[in-house]
């Protein structure tokens, strides 16, 4: 009986092990877009499978710890940004740029529907080299399709100055779906991208 409560709890340790090991192993990378209001893009990407996590935030200005309030004066430089956390075993860079391409209108220059000014610019920030040479590759190649009609007028810069938005914007069309922005503006969004992208939905996503 002790012999076999020894092995069972050798089973249970060396099983407990693996598991610790191989989340150790699963090493997630960044991305950081910038696509019109922040609300539209953190939930896009939350539903792409192999994105762990989403996050809302600013990006590329020159105050340090603006509030929403401040950016979207358009006074401080900063971009809507969604912060991706995501597992390159499972989705790669080049297929978010693809989902990036495809979710917004990267052609209007400080523009997404209604929402004008500096703070929705059409921006990809790179968090390394790597990262830029794809960005650019991937521009040029939507640009060189007949994808969108006009020019892409989407910038590519190094991140900086980030910083998280706050909490009330996390996660904001999960926690607010019947709010007239999320119902008008980011369901139909949610919408063309589970028709188009249905092979990236995660498998919880109806």
């Amino acid at each position: 009986m002790n012999r076999l409560l020894l092995i069972t709890g050798l089973i249970i340790s060396l099983s407990t092990n693996l598991l610790f090991a191989q989340n150790m192993d699963k090493e997630l990378e960044q991305a950081t877009f910038g696509a019109g209001c922040f609300w539209c893009v953190e939930a896009v990407y939350e539903i792409v499978e192999g994105v762990e996590r989403v996050e809302s935030g600013y990006s590329g200005g020159h105050v340090e710890n603006p509030s929403y309030k401040e950016v979207t004066s358009g006074q401080t430089g900063h971009a809507e940004v969604a912060r991706l956390h995501f597992d390159p075993q499972v989705i790669s860079y080049e297929e978010l740029l693809e989902v990036l391409w495809h979710t917004h209108n990267p052609t209007t220059l400080n523009r997404q529907g209604n929402d004008v000014g500096p703070q929705y610019r059409s921006v990809i920030f790179y968090h390394n080299e790597e990262q830029k040479e794809i960005a650019e590759r991937s521009l040029k190649r939507t640009d060189d399709s007949d994808l969108w009609e006009d020019p892409i007028v989407t910038k590519i810069e190094p991140l900086e100055n980030y910083y998280v938005a706050e909490n009330y914007h996390q996660n904001y069309f999960e926690n607010n779906p019947n709010a007239g922005y999320c119902s008008i503006v980011i369901a139909p969004k949610i919408a063309k991208f589970k028709k188009e992208f249905s092979h990236l939905l995660k498998e919880k996503v109806n």
